[in-house]
């Protein structure tokens, strides 16, 4: 299991994390590079040109990061650091983390509302169950994700899951199988680094709550 949350695959090239001298693969880290005018700039869909700055997909080393400024230190060159690093890549993993739910939605991957999410659940058809992290507990508890270490998210608001689905707030969703999903799943993990919640920690403490 990498720093960021997703399984490591023996396969996938790693990167180093210039906060933590850590390696891992490409799927927990989060790739920056330094633009034509000096700037730090996060490449979240790692299509920009030049050479990459890789920092673990954690909120302490990307706070680390900004603070002793790593990236002029790794990329051996002067770099401008915008104070509100942290806060524009948080954002950005928000939008990405929208755009590809909404997208599995039209493609018909994706559900919201407590009855039809229960009812994939009951099927087997859903493989990721998402929740608001900021439901009520005594709702979220009377469903439970799909087996697999990558069945639950928990890193989104109820009005962030709601844009995803054209309303202004829910709680429950449910992912089927498909590309679209592995996306989901990829990029929720590296928010829920930033955020520190939504992956099994947040499924441990549910489980302790209700064998208590």
């Amino acid at each position: 299991m990498t720093r960021g949350g997703q399984a490591k695959d023996q396969d996938e090239p790693e990167r180093r994390c210039i906060a933590t001298g850590q390696s891992q693969s490409k799927a927990g880290l989060i790739r920056f590079v330094i633009g034509p005018e000096g700037r730090v700039v996060a490449d979240l869909l790692g299509k920009l040109p030049g050479r990459g700055l890789w920092v673990a997909a954690e909120r302490a080393a990307l706070e680390a990061a900004v603070e002793k400024n790593c990236f002029a230190r790794a990329a051996k060159s002067p770099a401008e650091v915008p104070k509100t690093l942290v806060a524009e890549v948080e954002a950005g993993l928000v939008r990405r983390l929208v755009e590809l739910l909404s997208m599995a939605r039209k493609a018909g991957l994706a559900v919201t509302g407590f009855e039809k999410v229960k009812d994939w659940l009951a099927k087997g058809q859903a493989t990721v169950l998402i929740q608001a992290a900021d439901g009520s507990e005594r709702g979220k508890e009377k469903l439970h994700p799909p087996p697999g270490a990558a069945a639950f998210i928990g890193c989104l608001s109820g009005s962030e899951i709601g844009l995803a689905f054209g309303r202004d707030y829910a709680i429950h969703a449910a992912l089927a199988a498909g590309g679209l999903t592995t996306r989901v799943v990829e990029e929720a993990a590296r928010l829920s680094g930033l955020r520190g919640t939504g992956g099994a920690k947040a499924l441990r403490e549910r489980t302790r709550r209700r064998h208590e």
